[in-house]
């Protein structure tokens, strides 16, 4: 491989580590100061509780819309996100839903184009 990719590919690697690295070291220094001057109970401040659902809401937005904005489109990803939906309340996991809803997704696409 060319050195540049290289080079890339690691910049990519140090920089998804310290993307997740240095919020975690940042947070524990954080509380640990908190914790000793006003408890433990109050370290933990407001943003990572409202942060993190908004993230995950963004996410589900994202993910709702098709990338194909057409009728196979859309109907594709209304059925991968209803038998996602429905195999999650049966089965209560995570991965096996996602799979279903992305083979159905790839299914009726590959159908309805």
């Amino acid at each position: 491989m060319n050195e540049a990719v290289w080079l890339a590919a690691g910049a990519t690697t140090v920089g998804t580590l310290l993307i997740r690295m240095l919020p975690l070291f940042w947070m524990q220094r954080r509380r640990r100061r908190r914790a000793v001057t006003t408890g433990p109970e109050t370290a933990m401040p407001i943003w990572p509780r409202v942060l993190a659902p908004l993230m995950i809401a963004a996410l589900l937005g994202l993910s709702l819309v098709p990338h194909d904005v057409s009728a196979a489109g859309w109907g594709a990803t209304m059925m991968g996100s209803i038998v996602t939906l429905l195999v999650w309340c049966k089965m209560r996991t995570l991965g096996l839903p996602v799979a279903a809803g992305i083979a159905v997704y790839a299914l009726v696409f590959l159908i309805g184009s």
